[in-house]
């Protein structure tokens, strides 16, 4: 557990992969969730190191998101709470969802995110 981020995490499929080797943080709670998990490590001084909105799948359409965020606390970084507020309020901006979907398209959810943030983490290693 020596890379210099954490990841933070609504997703099972994440979770299971990296939790014995990377310092994680999996909440079982909603995408709006994990963004405000993730705003309270970056109060906390951790910067953010990946977009809160990548991979152009929409706040609605995907219950699952993972970020990393520097281990390296200090004073809060401006850029991270920005990226992180307006995550959150372009989250809000979308309609809330009632239905569910069928378990496949779940797992195809996870693996989607799972997929964006293994490309976050590779970049990471190579600079951090």
């Amino acid at each position: 557990m020596s890379a210099g981020y954490i990841i933070i995490t609504n997703n099972p499929m994440v979770d299971e992969k990296f939790s014995n080797t990377h310092d994680l943080v999996y909440k079982d709670v909603s995408y709006r969730e994990i963004l405000e998990e993730a705003m309270n490590w970056i109060m906390q001084g951790h910067e953010l190191l990946t977009h809160p909105l990548s991979g152009s799948v929409k706040p609605n359409e995907t219950p699952y998101k993972s970020l990393l965020v520097r281990k390296q606390t200090g004073k809060p970084d401006a850029r991270s709470i920005e990226l992180i507020e307006r995550a959150v309020e372009t989250c809000d901006k979308f309609e809330k969802r009632t239905f569910t979907y069928k378990p496949g398209v779940y797992k195809d959810f996870q693996l989607v995110d799972m997929t964006l943030i293994e490309s976050g983490m590779s970049s990471a290693d190579e600079w951090l």
